[in-house]
């Protein structure tokens, strides 16, 4: 009988831890849902709300860098006020986080059937159906705006090679860029590494982060035009363009590759009136700005396909040293 009431006292105590769990819980999910919009309080934080806002910072990974400064400044210029590059309280004020910035994701059958071995040599490249992500990681990295290492610091207990359908892992949460005001033109700043979308006064409405041309000669300058805007697009490879290559000095031919994120040109083509010119996407977007094309205008996957909703045939881009 004794032993009979101590599991009956056990499954009341139980019972009652329980209860309060859960409200408190629920309370505390409340309270977070109340507390927003706050003050912006984390690098982290400033990235997610930037991004948010069209002003693109490059891979998020919750640490300073030129990239950020570069979009907060591009921000505080749309804003009015001081191009400091610091979260300073007149930036606080009018940059609050929205919204939580990580979240749950759920990986699918469908990731994993977007995953797929990309082949190194060209010729490789060309005979696959589509230039798929390589793995996991670079699929949800690229899918949520992170550097893949950012994502292995917040999910330590992840292996991404052996993750299955129901998994859960957590990401920077962006939903989709919400401008302030359509864009009129396009702006490149070579110096900077930067374009910039501008409204019909010259207003400042949004930020990427951009690579240019190694070679000087390579960059054109002065106003061009857009002619065609294209999404998923395929790549021709030209050994002419890729004198480096060896591969394309024994081949001597050109060769068409397939769409998708790993395709040379990324998801998205945007054509400037100067043969052979472009705005584009890119799989390696951690070396956006950092390294340098053979003479395009190249951005992160996510920032070419934002923009390809932003632009149009006939739009002005506006180049500068």
């Amino acid at each position: 009988m004794l032993q009979k009431n101590r599991i009956l006292r056990a499954v009341v105590w139980f019972r009652f831890i329980l209860f309060w769990s859960v409200a408190l819980a629920l309370v505390g999910a409340a309270w977070a849902q109340e507390a927003l919009p706050r003050t912006v309080e984390s690098v982290l934080e400033l990235q997610v709300e930037l991004h948010r806002r069209g002003f693109s910072c490059g891979s998020i990974d919750g640490v300073p860098g030129a990239q950020t400064e570069s979009a907060l400044k591009a921000f505080q210029r749309s804003a009015g006020i001081p191009e400091t590059g610091r979260l300073d309280q007149a930036t606080r004020a009018l940059l609050p986080l929205t919204a939580p910035v990580v979240v749950d994701y759920t990986i699918t059958a469908m990731d994993l059937g977007e995953v797929r071995p990309v082949p190194e040599t060209w010729v490789g490249k060309s005979r696959e159906p589509s230039l798929a992500y390589g793995n996991l990681l670079e699929l949800v990295a690229e899918r949520h705006r992170a550097n893949p290492k950012f994502l292995q610091r917040i999910n330590p207990e992840i292996d991404w090679a052996a993750l299955l359908p129901g998994a859960v892992v957590k990401v920077p949460v962006i939903e989709e860029a919400v401008f302030s005001r359509p864009p009129s033109a396009l702006m490149i700043r070579l110096a900077a590494r930067e374009l910039t979308l501008v409204d019909d006064i010259g207003r400042v409405v949004g930020h990427f982060p951009v690579s240019i041309a190694r070679k000087v000669e390579k960059r054109p300058q002065g106003e061009l035009r857009i002619t065609v805007v294209v999404g998923n697009p395929n790549y021709t490879f030209d050994p002419e363009v890729f004198p480096e290559s060896a591969e394309g000095k024994e081949l001597g031919r050109k060769l068409l590759v397939p769409p998708g994120p790993n395709n040379p040109v990324g998801r998205a083509w945007i054509g400037l009136d100067r043969p052979g010119y472009g705005i584009h996407g890119t799989p390696d977007p951690e070396k956006v700005g950092r390294t340098e094309s053979h003479g395009c205008f190249r951005l992160a996957n996510w920032d070419a396909l934002t923009l390809l909703g932003l632009v149009r045939v006939g739009m002005v881009v506006w180049v500068e040293e």
